[in-house]
């Protein structure tokens, strides 16, 4: 059967290639279960490659102007509009996402993130030259940090990959990107439109496992790691990167609280918060999955947002009704079941709660309610179609809940009462704080967490800063 399977490739210093040593991995269709690609499993020879390309190609890169970079990432912009389609259907079979909602509510928020870098490259920004000690004159250089190690996650294979690659090349470094083993395919198309624009090496692709991953984070040549993933991955990453003393950008996992007051637009929170839980299946580390509503409306609410999750549909790609596809792999649809049956005497499942049919790895979309806060469904991401209600009284019992777990990326809040949002917006330890709305993302603006969801910016100018160095350059006036 595996000879019929397309055949993925690492792409390595402006050329296709297998695996050194041949080995491979079956890519699963996750709306299926079944096998239709296989990708290398690369080894140490495959990063030792790629790395070395990269180094290569970084001098005459970095010393680019910021103009011609710029050029280049606009014509990377441009290509994957022209190739949109190509790229929807191979984020698709990586995914099994909605067809109508990949073409709708990714392209153009990636196009859009390559131009905004575009941008950036021209505004590489130090301090002002001065004379700070008498005959002396100081000037600051931001510069590249040059090779970069970074690897994507399943969740949004194109997107995050965006993520990494626009603002480390914009800033003049050069990239090896390792996709998620289970979703490769989008990613080695990006490759192929990619390599068709800048130098060969300045961009690279190898596929494969954790193994792979450690080999390129523990590996001499890259200045820098950048990891979108789990808290388990972003440790380990940032221990391996230590023994290197490497730069670590990490972006881990979420446990966005989403709080509610009484005062609240129901109908309106409840459209919303349904699609932001919802969507993507879930697997998203800003999704809305920890409800805490005043108690005071807590039974009309959770009864609308039961509601909403049965109204919800997921299903295959070309289905156009449905709002979310599979989960991504069978580990996942494992670990998503796996919370829902571990749930504690007092939790009730008001929604949902069970996988959707035998084939692929669906999920229905579920809202549990009556849990505590110790609870593990309220501590530990479920990464799945999964929202969670508790009840809160006041505002410091809403603040307690909402910080009280170890993620710290995203949350927001709900209420007509402007004080007490800018009130919570200052106390919620969260990266991100959205008020009466949740999950849009814009170019312009920071996307990074702390705590167990890590440190580092995605996005933004600060995204950018995050792929430089700073420079002291003294000089004599005498």
């Amino acid at each position: 059967m595996s000879a019929e399977l397309r055949r993925l490739s690492n792409y390595i210093a402006g050329e296709f290639r297998d695996a050194a040593d041949g080995r491979t991995t079956d890519v699963v269709n996750p709306a299926t279960g079944e096998a239709y690609a296989t990708a290398p499993l690369s080894g140490q020879a495959d990063v030792d490659a790629a790395m070395e390309a990269a180094a290569a190609a970084f001098p005459a890169w970095r010393d680019q102007t910021p103009a011609e970079r710029q050029k280049a990432l606009l014509r990377i912009a441009d290509a994957f509009e022209e190739r949109a389609e190509e790229l929807i259907a191979a984020e698709v079979e990586n995914t099994g996402k909605p067809i109508g909602l990949t073409r709708s509510e990714e392209i153009p928020p990636m196009v859009d993130q390559i131009r905004f870098f575009a941008g950036a490259a021209r505004m590489l920004e130090g301090r002002s030259a001065g004379e700070y000690m008498e005959g002396l004159t100081s000037i600051v250089r931001r510069e590249p940090v040059g090779v970069c190690a970074q690897v994507a996650p399943w969740n949004y294979p194109m997107m995050m990959a965006v993520w990494k690659f626009a603002p480390a090349l914009a800033a003049g470094n050069t990239v090896v990107l390792k996709p998620s083993d289970t979703t490769p395919a989008s990613t080695v198309l990006i490759a192929e439109i990619i390599g068709s624009i800048v130098p060969e090496g300045v961009f690279n692709v190898i596929c494969g496992d954790r193994d792979t991953g450690r080999a390129m984070v523990e590996h001499r040549i890259p200045a820098m790691a950048s990891i979108t993933g789990s808290v388990r991955a972003g440790i380990s990453v940032a221990e391996s990167a230590a023994k290197d003393v490497k730069r670590v950008h990490l972006e881990l996992g979420g446990k966005a609280p989403v709080v509610v007051f009484e005062d609240t637009d129901i109908a309106k929170a409840v459209e919303d918060i349904s699609v932001a839980g919802f969507f993507n299946a879930g697997q998203d580390c800003t999704a809305a999955t920890r409800v805490l509503v005043q108690e005071s409306i807590h039974d009309e609410f959770t009864a609308a947002l039961a509601k909403a999750a049965a109204d919800t549909k997921t299903g295959q790609p070309d289905d156009e009704d449905v709002l979310y596809g599979p989960l991504n792999n069978p580990n996942q649809l494992k670990q998503v079941s796996g919370f829902i049956e571990r749930l504690p005497a007092h939790a009730k499942v008001e929604a949902g709660g069970h996988r959707v049919g035998e084939k692929g790895y669906f999920y229905a979309p579920t809202v549990v309610s009556g849990l505590k806060q110790d609870d593990e469904i309220i501590q530990n991401e479920v990464f799945g179609p999964v929202i969670t209600v508790q009840s809160f009284t006041d505002e410091a019992q809403a603040v307690e809940y909402a910080n009280g777990v170890e993620y710290a990326l995203a949350s927001s809040v709900w209420t007509k009462d402007h004080a007490r949002a800018m009130r919570m917006s200052k106390v919620l330890d969260f990266g991100c704080v959205w008020i009466n709305t949740h999950i849009p993302l814009v170019a312009e603006m920071p996307h990074g967490g702390f705590k167990h969801s890590g440190y580092g910016k995605d996005l933004s100018g600060y995204g950018f800063d995050d792929y430089t160095r700073i420079k002291h350059v003294m000089t004599s006036l005498g």
